[in-house]
């Protein structure tokens, strides 16, 4: 007897429950159909149970409302339910067919445009490919399994339907998405109307309203402005009513938040048209009348924006997400964006703020970050709800049209079934089969909390820019395009033959859109002039102030032995591993102030300050829970269940929200994630670890085009904190540098902090001044590996209770003054090393300071440390990274011009660092021992041998 197996019960599929018997049966009968349609566990699942006699349920119930129905046609028709064998071949054949159509009706659907790629027979979609021929047309079949409001049709009309629904100007691929219950929900939608798109007279009057915006602002830029770039619209006029769609249904939801992200092509379109800029600001912008009033400021087709809209369900707002060239980086910038305004609304369900991401069809299927994007987007971190994706298909590429450059896939969506995303193909030349595909994409997003997404199939009328002439590489898609009518006549076309409309109407509408342009009105439909103040944050508090380097950022010594002891206590029963046990005990006795703090008894005091005065923290990274060295622990774990425990969760009923979360391994878009939430929630501290400060370089695209410039193109303000693990111990090129040279090149305009702390006491000031201090900047700290347990990197408790961050730490010891002559400059791991060396060869004229400040650079405060050594004769900047890299390239021209104008005897002497090297760090232990001997001496004037 064939039984399931304790492992195949307590597997993934969860759904093996009485409970569920129908959708499993449900599931096998579309497995006997068409194994392909259901997921590969499933399939394996099944295949145990094959036999010979197996044949579907539906089909021999079927059998006998055929056979009462149709007597004369089955006269003398074996007994369908003898033996699963009989079914009748004929009522099966049918029922493949219609599976085939709703799995492969978008091979055969008329989705170009253009007609320049003729699509190929599908096989499965023909008569004979199922036993069946046109002598069948006329047979009345059951039609149980299809949502048409009839239980029987012949097989013509079936037929019929099946093209219409899934073989017109809409093509769905919803095959591969993984529950039963979402294809049954899609199949019903786009079946039960039997393929027919019923707007009412005055829905297809105001698409034909938003395709006039949409064409009238670009001819009226192309008339005023010939040949200036605006990567126009034109060819994809469909977008605009598309999302004009989205936003008035998803509205009459109760959505209150819409963020938009986008590239460049029709992004001035959907500003001046839908979020309601005044085009009389962008003409200005054309006419170089504007110029940034701060910064270097950006390309208008780069720029964001934010309005509030009128909805039927009443006032919503809307954002337009600042984006660079680097097309699909807004996406994850966007969905951190979206996170965070979920979390301030206590938006659990998503329904509240929703995220639409345009892309184009070459980025789409070519940048790796989309597929970084769609993986976070189910995850506890990153979940957004849902995300509606628009992909504006112009079918080229700059100038590559090919498919065989373009791409290894048929379409260039094909990336997002990697989540079992729906995706709705569409020819953008039907506005209404793209205003049905907006919101059978909103509905399902709504119902189903998932990714979904729409393929706009259309064209590029112009080239890559109005400058650009496109025949040269696709001379015969442009002889068709020049030919072609625009989307919008051929809609104003169909509604005069419809009598919806007359020409003299149609031409009205075009007149009375130009001459709002003429007089600079706003032509947004919905714009609302006065908008509620609520429905967004006020940034004003953090905005106008010069960056400060003092701040107190003090906590009471009782307070923090109270978050001491509140983070010790644990749930009755919670049995932690034998290490962590002793973690926790140890870091209860250093933040009671009965032993020095480490590393990550300081760091965990600075987030329970925060948390308690109402400062949201959120935590991002690999492994961050614990800690890529061991350290943090802010995730606890029970031995006897496995149940998580977070105790800067639970320090109190009126605290804010402490979050930490082990992200995917992505750097990329999991930084950028945390950009946009940064750029979103004002209070706050919000930090991404790097496992190794070496990985963030996979994320360099987000450091240049956002963290580091961010401010001064776009006016956008951030408080992110990056913590990237740096220190040189011999762990090889990839494991020692998080590549301070380049944060530190890309320093000006105080757009950013890079700092090198090297005690508790410091990370905690810094943590806290990032948060308390009303200024928000991006803050890079190098933090450290071997550090977080040095025996001399250890604060005391009141170090906490009374400090403040210092940009630079003098000499610790006690020294005469009038003794040093050698001054030595360090940041990071290696002043450990310089002073451990010092303190054994007991070396009087040589003291320590260390820069915990990179940038902006204490001046003052460096000055001051010169001037309290009368008799100095050298200054040295000591390092661990080669010379190329590291700090000295970015010193050095600061030290010259500090040291050189001012009455001292000293002299800034060669730098003491690793040989110049293309690579940071090398891989032998025995020459990277030697090397950090050979710069400690040299850092300290003596030679190699004179070392302990």
């Amino acid at each position: 007897m064939t039984t399931i197996t304790n492992d195949a019960a307590t597997s993934a599929l969860t759904e093996l429950s009485a409970d569920n018997a129908s959708y499993i049966e449900a599931l096998y009968e579309q497995y006997l159909t068409d194994p392909e349609s259901v997921d590969s566990q499933w399939q394996s699942y099944f295949k145990q149970y094959e036999s010979d006699n197996d044949a579907l349920h539906n089909a021999i119930q079927d059998q006998f409302l055929l056979l009462a129905r149709n007597q004369s046609a089955n006269k003398g028709a074996p007994a369908a339910a003898s033996t699963s064998s009989q079914a009748d071949p004929k009522q099966m054949g049918v029922q493949k067919l219609i599976s085939a159509y709703r799995r492969r009706g978008h091979r055969r659907a008329q989705l170009d445009p253009l007609g320049l790629h003729p699509r190929a027979e599908v096989e499965d979609l023909t008569l004979a490919f199922h036993g069946l021929s046109e002598a069948d047309l006329d047979t009345v079949f059951p039609t149980s399994d299809l949502n048409i409001g009839k239980s029987e049709a012949s097989l013509k009309e079936i037929i019929d339907i099946m093209e219409r629904v899934y073989c017109r100007h809409l093509g769905v691929e919803y095959m591969h998405v993984t529950t039963a219950e979402e294809k049954s929900w899609m199949e019903k939608y786009l079946e039960e109307n039997l393929g027919y798109i019923k707007f009412d007279d005055d829905k297809k009057r105001s698409i034909l309203e938003r395709l006039t915006a949409a064409e009238g602002l670009e001819k009226y830029l192309a008339r005023k402005y010939t040949g200036v770039k605006r990567f126009g619209l034109e060819g994809g006029e469909s977008f605009i009513p598309a999302v004009n769609e989205l936003i008035q249904r998803a509205g009459s939801g109760g959505t209150k938040e819409m963020v938009i992200g986008m590239a460049h092509r029709g992004r001035l379109n959907l500003l001046v048209n839908i979020l309601g800029k005044n085009p009389a600001d962008l003409f200005d912008e054309f006419d170089g009348k504007v110029q940034p009033e701060k910064g270097s400021g950006d390309v208008k087709y780069h720029n964001g924006y934010s309005s509030n809209v009128m909805t039927p369900g009443g006032e919503a707002h809307l954002a337009l997400a600042f984006n660079p060239s680097h097309l699909e980086i807004v996406s994850p910038v966007l969905e951190g964006s979206v996170r965070a305004r979920q979390v301030r609304r206590q938006d659990t369900s998503g329904n509240l703020v929703l995220p639409i991401v345009v892309h184009g069809d070459a980025a789409f299927a070519g940048q790796g970050v989309v597929q970084e994007t769609f993986q976070m987007s189910q995850t506890r971190a990153y979940s957004t709800g849902g995300t509606l994706h628009i992909v504006i298909n112009n079918q080229v590429g700059f100038t590559t049209s090919r498919q065989e450059d373009a791409r290894s896939t048929e379409y260039c969506t094909d990336v997002a079934k990697m989540v079992h995303a729906p995706i709705l193909h569409v020819n953008g030349d039907d506005p209404e089969a793209v205003v049905f595909a907006a919101q059978l994409a909103l509905d399902y997003r709504q119902k189903f909390h998932k990714d979904i997404v729409i393929d706009l199939f259309c064209y590029r009328r112009n080239g890559h820019n109005e400058a650009d002439e496109p025949s040269a590489t696709q001379p015969l898609m442009y002889s068709v395009i020049k030919k072609l009518p625009s989307t919008r006549a051929l809609y104003a076309k169909k509604l005069i033959d419809e009598g919806i409309i007359d020409s003299e109407q149609e031409k009205n509408l075009e007149d009375e859109y130009r001459e709002s342009l003429d007089k600079g009105e706003y032509v947004a439909s919905a714009l609302v002039r006065e908008p509620n103040p609520d429905l967004y944050v006020d940034w004003s508090p953090y905005l106008g102030h010069e960056l400060e380097d003092d701040w107190d950022t003090s906590v009471d010594i009782d307070k923090l032995k109270a978050y001491g002891r509140r983070m010790a206590e644990l749930p009755e029963g919670f049995k932690l591993q034998r290490q962590v046990q002793k973690v926790v005990e140890q870091r209860l006795a250093m933040q009671t102030g009965e032993e020095p703090l480490n590393w990550g008894a300081a760091e965990t005091l600075a987030y329970a300050s925060l948390v308690d005065d109402n400062y949201l923290v959120r935590i991002t990274g690999e492994d961050v829970g614990r800690g890529t060295f061991s350290h943090r622990h802010s995730e606890l774990y029970n031995m006897n269940d496995g149940s998580m425990y977070v105790p800067l969760s639970h320090l109190s009923e009126n605290q804010s929200r402490f979050a930490t979360y082990n992200s995917l391994l992505s750097e990329e878009a999991v930084l950028a994630f945390e950009y946009g939430y940064a750029t979103t929630v004002p209070k706050a501290l919000i930090i991404w670890e790097a496992q190794f400060g070496d990985f963030v370089n996979g994320a360099q695209v987000v450091i240049d085009q956002f963290i580091s410039s961010g401010e001064t193109k776009w006016q956008r303000v951030c408080g992110l904190t990056m913590l990237l693990p740096h220190g040189f111990e011999g762990q090889g090129p990839e494991h020692s540098s998080a590549r301070l040279e380049r944060f530190l090149q890309l320093c000006a305009e105080d757009n950013m902090q890079v700092i090198t702390p090297t005690t508790p006491a410091q990370i905690f000031h810094a943590l806290r001044r990032q948060a308390v201090r009303p200024i928000r900047k991006p803050l890079i700290v190098m933090s450290p590996k071997s550090l977080l347990r040095h025996k001399l990197a250890t604060s005391a408790l009141e170090e906490l209770a009374n400090g403040k961050f210092e940009t630079v730490l003098p000499e610790v010891d006690k020294m005469d003054n009038d003794k040093v002559t050698r001054l030595v400059l360090c940041g990071g791991k290696v002043y450990y090393d310089l002073l451990e060396q010092r303190r054994e060869l007991g070396l009087e004229h040589v003291a320590i300071v260390r820069i915990e400040q990179l940038y902006p650079l204490p001046e003052a405060r460096l000055i001051q440390e010169f001037e309290k050594y009368p008799n100095l004769e050298q200054i040295v900047w000591t390092q661990e990274e080669p010379l190329n890299q590291g700090a000295w390239y970015y010193l050095a021209p600061h030290m010259f011009r500090i040291v050189v104008p001012h009455p001292t005897r000293a002299k800034v002497v060669d730098p003491v660092a690793r040989p110049a090297s293309a690579a940071p760090a090398t891989g032998s232990p025995k020459i990277h021992a030697q090397q950090q001997r050979n710069l400690v001496a040299g850092g300290l004037g003596v030679s190699v041998d004179q070392l302990v």
